[in-house]
């Protein structure tokens, strides 16, 4: 389980295929506090570390992971955001995030303004994932607020710290994100469609 408040962005180093999977190398400054089997989120997605030494670690995607995240289109020297698991005796300073991506979106804005930035996303609604005005959602991995909210895309507006310590700041029109919709908001959508 994580919070969606980001950690640190580790930099792409190396993709090697085996089969269907890909295999990530990451270089990141919290590569040697890492473990073998610890569970970490890269843009969203919980990835099991299967290897590291003290500048990098490598984390293994399978087809499924891949056909639902924006990890496909990853590439070398490309950046990612990173998160540790939440730790229980700490405060929730996002909101409970999962690392299991619902969907993918397109950002169809990105407007910067006097000392923020507008983004709006489009993602397929028929898979029965909704936004909120002012609920949460993740972005490649960030803990958001909606501004506004409608069938089948949403706006956030980003302050200069999250632009500057994410990978939000590479993210143009026409650009894929991963997305986590609120588990509270998912609980309510099914039971309301049953």
């Amino acid at each position: 389980m994580f919070t969606g408040i980001i950690e640190t962005l580790g930099t792409v180093k190396e993709i090697r295929e085996e089969g269907t999977n890909l295999h990530f190398t990451i270089e990141s400054g919290l590569s040697n506090e890492l473990k073998i089997d610890q569970s970490v989120s890269h843009n969203g997605v919980c990835l099991t570390v299967v290897a590291l030494d003290d500048t990098t670690h490598i984390v293994t995607a399978i087809q499924e992971t891949l056909e639902k995240s924006n990890l496909q289109h990853l590439s070398q020297g490309m950046k990612v955001n990173l998160e540790r698991c939440m730790q229980m005796n700490g405060r929730l300073d996002g909101h409970i995030v999962q690392g299991h991506v619902d969907q993918t979106a397109v950002c169809i804005r990105r407007e910067e303004l006097d000392g923020s930035w507008e983004y709006r996303f489009k993602y397929d609604s028929s898979k029965g994932n909704v936004t909120v005005e002012k609920g949460s959602v993740c972005i490649n991995g960030i803990s958001l607020t909606v501004v506004d909210s409608a069938n089948d895309e949403f706006s956030v507006f980003i302050i200069p710290y999250t632009f500057e310590h994410t990978n939000l700041q590479e993210v143009n029109t026409g650009d894929t994100v991963n997305l986590e919709f609120d588990i509270i908001g998912k609980y309510v959508a099914r039971l309301l469609h049953k």
